[in-house]
């Protein structure tokens, strides 16, 4: 019975963590995430697979907030429990990037595609690392590069089943007629997501609107921006933003997080309520938004 009692408070932990990760707060996604772990580790050895994805949803948490050197350790420790896990790699290998470690991010790139050739990102991290490598050390820039490991084919075969549900879409795919790789704004869109993840806030604001301006529509970008905004403390920008992704999408939860946070910080505690109350009729049991709304009820 305690084992039990065990097994469900970590998972409730994970779910919270997660819930706070789908919302932004990235750093105390990875305090529940930590709990978690520690919860978990105690119940015995017999759950690598459940571990291994704590310590790489934790090193995406570090990742989002710029914590390069910690996602490093956790999909580490992700990948000794379960090797060749492919959201470890792609995440230590964006890390990697991120500090100027290109030989090995380029190793964790291909061992993706080694996997499954058809993933976009990894390709896309390949091509990059490639350009700069050769910059770095020339046409001999192979010779320099740590082993590549031989991912075995029943791992391969392991791995693309459990994660078939999933995929990404092949670089070539079409949705709504438009390749994925022509959308407008999507580079730029993505230069500013790589800014974030290093904690470079303001550079990934002009990225984000270098995008809008090709692509008005992305919701996302306008979250994404106003992330940037509430970590630069500039609220108003924020609020509009998140209006302006609410009027493309009125039941996204980040943009009516985000709206109520920056209400919040600026008093106004009407409109924060609001837009909490909206999120959690759309998702009751969406923890961050709860624990938000019981604070600003306290200061009415």
């Amino acid at each position: 019975m305690p084992h039990k009692r065990r097994s469900q408070a970590w998972s409730e932990l994970k779910q919270t963590g997660n819930e706070y990760f789908k919302n932004g707060q990235y750093g105390d996604a990875a305090s529940f995430y930590s709990q978690a772990i520690q919860l978990l580790e105690k119940a015995g050895p017999t759950k690598h697979l459940d571990l291994s994805i704590l310590y790489s949803n934790r090193a995406a948490s570090y990742l989002k907030d710029g914590n390069c050197g910690e996602c490093v350790k956790d999909c580490t420790v992700s990948l000794d429990l379960v090797p060749f896990g492919m959201k470890s790699l792609m995440r230590r290998a964006a890390a990697y990037e991120a500090l100027e470690r290109y030989r090995l991010a380029y190793v964790d790139y291909k061992t993706v595609l080694q996997i499954d050739c058809n993933v976009p990102s990894a390709h896309d991290g390949t091509n990059r690392m490639t350009k700069v490598l050769t910059e770095m050390d020339g046409l001999s820039w192979r010779e320099k590069l740590p082993p590549i490991p031989t991912v075995p084919m029943e791992v391969k075969e392991k791995l693309l089943q459990a994660s078939a549900p999933a995929q990404a879409p092949a670089p070539n795919t079409q949705q709504n007629g438009i390749k994925e790789n022509d959308k407008p704004g999507k580079t730029l869109k993505e230069e500013g997501n790589a800014l974030v993840k290093k904690g470079e806030h303001k550079k990934a604001v002009e990225k984000y609107t270098q995008s809008l301006k090709q692509d008005p529509a992305e919701v996302t970008t306008y979250t994404n921006r106003a992330l940037c905004y509430l970590s630069l403390k500039k609220y108003k920008e924020a609020v509009k933003d998140c209006s302006d992704a609410l009027k493309l999408d009125a039941a996204n939860i980040k943009a009516l997080y985000r709206r109520a946070q920056a209400n919040k910080e600026m008093k106004e505690i009407k409109a924060c309520i609001e837009d909490l109350n909206t999120l959690l009729r759309i998702d009751p049991k969406n923890i961050p938004a709860e624990k938000l709304l019981l604070e600003v009820q306290k200061t009415k």
